[in-house]
């Protein structure tokens, strides 16, 4: 049985990741807690895949406003650092990423996808998660879609601002629309 996150102290993490640079670090959500940062996390099956890239180069064309929101971004999939670079390193052109505006974490040892409820255990890849967790630590929103469906940057978006707001959003809500 799935168990509800939102609303608890989301699982805390440290993770290699491919940085924007091309570098390899370590990321960790304690990171951007101490920075005072919101964190978009998302999950997603396997790198070199077709609707991957769609979701991942959209987040990234928009990480932007994501930045304006003092949020930082995190792609997590369970393929290994290695094999994100070299799926950075292809163009868009060629089913790659090309330039990315956050880091790709590789989650090979699959605990964090685990202590998210979206690992798929006999495959060792990940459901399509979507965590928006506040800078104080709490899982403020939580969605798994079924791995054939990408995620919408601009619902993402619009649900991070909905949460920033602090008030209650009605439905169909907007940026600049008054809350209840």
């Amino acid at each position: 049985m799935a168990e509800r996150m939102v609303g608890k102290q989301a699982p805390r993490f440290e993770m290699e990741a491919i940085m924007p640079n091309k570098e390899t670090k370590k990321i960790s959500l304690e990171k951007n807690i101490e920075d005072g940062k919101w964190t978009v996390l998302f999950f997603y099956p396997m790198d070199f895949t077709f609707v991957c890239p769609t979701e991942i180069t959209a987040l990234s064309d928009r990480y932007s406003e994501f930045e304006d929101l003092d949020a930082e971004v995190i792609g997590v999939s369970t393929d290994t650092v290695h094999t994100h670079l070299a799926w950075i390193n292809t163009s868009r052109e060629d089913n790659g990423l090309g330039e990315l505006n956050y880091p790709l974490a590789a989650d090979t040892n699959h605990r964090v996808s685990r202590d998210y409820g979206v690992l798929i255990e006999e495959e060792g890849v990940a459901l399509r998660g979507m965590f928006i967790i506040n800078p104080e630590g709490e899982m403020m929103y939580q969605v798994v879609f079924h791995n054939n469906i990408g995620r919408d940057a601009d619902e993402t978006l619009r649900v991070l601002q909905a949460l920033q707001t602090g008030g209650l959003c009605p439905a169909n809500w907007k940026p600049g629309q008054k809350t209840l």
